[in-house]
């Protein structure tokens, strides 16, 4: 979720963000790309670890509840998507345009879970085959469902869907049976050893498909220096997610997994905090970011709050190329928004964790 921060941060203060994508070998550097590669690690692990958590809640929830309790929860993300997120992304009511970002993905993902936790583990491990690895094979870019794409729906308003359903649905399907491992009865050196096997295995196939080319639109190829190269090998394509994503993303986070389960460090603390808080944090984390960059971008630019244009073909909520700051800044940035989320979300953990009111287990 820090991790998360540092991406929105780079999106809305650094200087070239709007100009070019950070992971284009032919105008990036590697610090750049790495600043921006490092976060395609947190949309799949919010994905497999809400998966997880839908399984370990089978311990105290029987499965009509649970189902019920994905539904409403995935109508409620989807609603914050199209509401409070589209607000805090783009500090506009126009309704010009409107992105459907992680928010969107994993409440549609929850809903179709509240029918998936029916079927048995085979049948599921199945679709995780399917949309995963056969769905990239075909290659089939249909928008909200396995591709990302503009979708014009009137003549002044549209959508851009950056995360489609079925390949994220396979990831959060995966986390979903590894809840098996997580039962009491199964032994923490046991499931650590799983992890790491699994983490090592997938890590392994992405080095073979992707060194024959086999399981990304985005082919790598020798550069002018071996570290382009190197990085040429990393660039897989996250929009959609293709299978080598997949499998290099998923065997990191399952490698983690292992090493993290046996971390007791009390460095390790306020990262709880922000994990025991994540819808809170996500929303806050963007209403902090965007402010602060335009309170920035105001001060670089010299132009008063009625001279900023937010309509989305104007600006990027509020925000053009002429503002922003270097990687340097953008660092210096994200650390700072860091420690003020810190004390506030702790604040709120302690609040959700003195109440018992049912609206908090939908912030």
């Amino acid at each position: 979720m820090v991790i998360m921060a540092l991406d929105h941060t780079r999106d809305y203060f650094h200087t070239e963000a709007f100009v070019f994508d950070p992971t284009d070998l032919e105008k990036t550097n590697p610090a750049l790309f790495f600043t921006r590669w490092i976060t395609h690690f947190c949309a799949p692990a919010f994905a497999l670890l809400s998966g997880l958590s839908i399984s370990v809640s089978l311990a105290r929830k029987t499965k009509q509840e649970l189902s019920r309790f994905l539904l409403t929860r995935g109508v409620w993300l989807m609603f914050l998507e199209w509401t409070f997120m589209r607000f805090l992304m783009f500090f506009n009511l126009y309704y010009d345009m409107t992105i459907l970002t992680v928010l969107w993905m994993l409440g549609l993902c929850m809903v179709c879970m509240a029918a998936l936790i029916y079927l048995r583990d085979v049948w599921l491990l199945i679709l995780v085959l399917i949309f995963t690895v056969i769905v990239n094979q075909i290659n089939l870019p249909i928008p909200f469902l396995t591709g990302i794409g503009f979708i014009p729906v009137t003549p002044t308003f549209a959508f851009i869907v950056s995360y489609p359903l079925i390949q994220w649905l396979g990831v959060m399907l995966i986390g979903y049976l590894l809840g098996r491992f997580y039962k009491a009865d199964v032994e923490s050196k046991k499931r650590q050893r799983m992890l790491r096997s699994v983490g090592l295995s997938f890590i392994a196939l992405f080095i073979i498909f992707r060194w024959g080319n086999l399981g990304d639109i985005s082919q790598w190829k020798p550069q002018a220096t071996s570290m382009f190269t190197f990085l040429s090998f990393l660039n897989v394509s996250k929009r959609p997610p293709s299978m080598d994503f997949i499998l290099l993303t998923v065997g990191m986070i399952f490698i983690l997994l292992s090493v993290l389960e046996r971390a007791n460090s009390g460095l390790l603390k306020p990262f709880h905090v922000f994990g025991r808080v994540p819808l809170f944090y996500f929303l806050l984390h963007f209403l902090i970011i965007h402010a602060s960059s335009l309170v920035l971008f105001m001060y670089t630019t010299g132009k008063s709050f009625s001279e900023i244009d937010f309509h989305f073909s104007k600006s990027f909520g509020g925000i053009t190329p002429e503002g922003g700051v270097s990687l340097i800044g953008v660092y210096i940035a994200w650390i700072c928004i860091v420690i003020v989320l810190y004390p506030i979300c702790y604040w709120y953990d302690r609040y959700k964790t003195t109440h018992k009111n049912w609206w908090l287990n939908y912030l």
